[in-house]
């Protein structure tokens, strides 16, 4: 495929040939094999505590929001969840421009400690009963640092590993990388759930939640030890050495109305919808169980366990099929597969989960493999629009602003499309208008938010942006 692309000054020219650098001495394999390794499993760790909290939520309410009100407990949980994910675009900037000026590897050594430091003190934190709002307040601080930190953390962990491994594989080595959400995901509950077992309900209520977010002392030790061996990405290292990297990332990525369109068509055509499907088949599909069916929290816990353990490997899959067919097709699939199923998809949850919308669901109406194909369905759908992006992502910007350019497109469809989906999905459940609109089947409004953004991406994604995968990413213009 021929591939046009722009110029940072507004020229326009056909995609150059690659420079001396990445395709020209291919990483040896056991090379690429450390790269990967250590770029995900610090990724994997990021996430495991970022996503704590959001394993904890409906918990979460009780602990630290003002009681008498269920829903509105669950509600201001949600909103915290939120926040961290609010101030992530911002992160993205100011790790973004740090990464593009002085490299990838040291940026996200700072954002691994910060995140893993934020979380720790969460296991410390006193409860709303002991210090009231001030315990609100740290709380919430503490959920913006992580925001911060992993705002910072995707974009230099997918712009390294896609820096050194083969144009022809990109797809498939950094699907690698977004395993790690659902893996930190995947291991969060895992290590609550164990510790709620462990310890019974009245003691992890007492101190026993708190011993997996002190975890994170020991998993920012180990994660340091294997980042700081890491060595620079090479094609940065040669922009470096020959003094051709930014010197102001953020103009050049901002100001530049080329690149600015590229980050808006980034944004609406592929991450805000990809975001959406994500949060809808992982967190939303979690809190519907919770908080909408009234399973029993070890019921939810192992629906969704066992769903993320069968997909899991299909980021894989995707992201090696994205390399010969592209990754467009790919990702808008998975996009117009929500849309058109997530209403029968949550009807059959309900169904098959609590039937006679019962205050607490009946274990003998619980069909638990139905519940676990539901979800598992869904999941395939975030496979498809996760397991591509961040090859897509890279080979969209030049090496000079990638890291800035790329992660700010990300962290908004991620951050705010997504990462404040449960918030308004289970608002849009519980509000009045919903009830007084849609009567019993008020609990399916939530999913109106995804369904739209969805079609919105589909449309922006399907008629203004071409194909990537063919587009030299040590080329210094665009791929259009």
């Amino acid at each position: 495929m021929n591939i046009a692309s722009d110029s940072l000054d507004g020229s326009r020219m056909q995609s150059e040939p690659p420079l001396p650098g990445q395709s020209a001495k291919l990483a040896p394999e056991a090379t690429l094999r450390r790269v990967i390794t250590a770029a995900s499993v610090g990724t994997l760790f990021e996430w495991y505590d970022f996503y704590l909290y959001g394993s904890l939520a409906v918990f979460f309410g009780r602990k630290f929001f003002p009681s008498g009100n269920e829903t509105a407990q669950l509600l201001a949980s949600l909103a915290t969840f939120g926040a961290g994910f609010g101030v992530r675009p911002l992160g993205a900037l100011v790790f973004g421009y740090l990464g593009d000026l002085i490299g990838r590897k040291y940026t996200f050594l700072v954002t691994m400690a910060t995140m893993g430091l934020a979380t720790a003190l969460v296991g410390l934190l006193p409860t709303y009963e002991s210090w009231g709002l001030v315990a609100t307040g740290l709380l919430v601080l503490l959920r913006l640092l992580q925001g911060l930190a992993l705002g910072g953390e995707y974009g230099g962990a997918a712009t390294y590993v896609a820096e050194h491994v083969p144009d022809k594989r990109r797809g498939f080595y950094t699907s690698f990388i977004q395993t790690t959400a659902t893996a930190g995901f995947f291991l969060s509950m895992i290590v609550i759930g164990s510790c709620r077992t462990l310890f019974g309900e009245e003691a992890f209520s007492d101190f026993g939640w708190r011993i997996p977010f002190l975890l994170s002392f020991v998993l920012l030790g180990v994660s340091l030890y294997i980042r700081v061996r890491m060595r620079e990405s090479p094609l940065f290292s040669k922009l470096k050495a020959e003094g051709k990297t930014s010197k102001n990332p953020l103009a050049e990525s901002f100001k530049n109305p080329i690149n600015r369109r590229y980050v808006i068509l980034a944004l609406f055509g592929a991450t805000a919808g990809q975001g959406v499907v994500w949060y809808t088949g992982q967190f939303y599909a979690l809190t519907f169980l919770q908080a909408t069916l009234k399973l029993p929290w070890a019921k939810a816990y192992w629906v969704m366990s066992i769903a993320l353990f069968l997909t899991t490997p299909l980021f894989l899959f995707f992201g090696h099929i994205s390399d010969r067919i592209g990754r467009k097709k790919i990702m808008l699939a998975g996009c117009a597969l929500g849309a058109l199923t997530y209403v029968p998809i949550y009807m059959a949850m309900k169904h098959f989960g609590n039937p006679a919308g019962l205050p607490t669901a009946d274990p003998a109406q619980i069909n638990m493999p139905m519940l676990v194909l539901l979800v598992a369905i869904q999941m395939v759908y975030v496979c498809m629009v996760y397991g591509p992006i961040a090859a897509f992502l890279v080979e969209l910007f030049p090496t000079q602003i990638r890291y800035t350019s790329m992660s700010l497109p990300y962290h908004l469809g991620n951050g705010w499309f997504g990462g404040f989906l449960p918030l308004i999905a289970t608002w849009g459940t519980t509000s009045v208008w919903a009830k007084e609109a849609f009567g019993s089947g008020a609990i399916y409004a939530g999913l109106i938010y995804p369904i739209l953004v969805c079609v919105l991406t589909l449309i922006v994604g399907g008629f203004f942006i071409r194909e990537t995968k063919d587009h030299h990413i040590d080329a210094l213009v665009h791929a259009k």
